[in-house]
């Protein structure tokens, strides 16, 4: 099974960690970055697909993350 994730989040150290740790954790990028900018709180935001193979069934309950 393979998994999908899309993690979000502020353009700052917070986001690079949040990615950082889902690389260490077995997950592998997939895309390009995206970035954009939001004009109401004048702050960029930041997105980053990532996937990971896993022997675990899928259900609509399972936390990602912990996989």
């Amino acid at each position: 099974m393979k998994y999908y994730r899309f993690l979000t989040g502020d353009d700052d150290s917070k986001f690079c960690h949040k990615v950082t740790e889902a690389l260490s954790n077995g997950w592998e990028l997939y895309g390009s970055p995206q970035l954009s900018f939001d004009n109401k709180l004048k702050k960029f935001k930041c997105g980053q697909a990532v996937i990971k193979n896993s022997k675990k069934k899928y259900n609509s309950k399972i936390k990602l993350s912990t996989i």
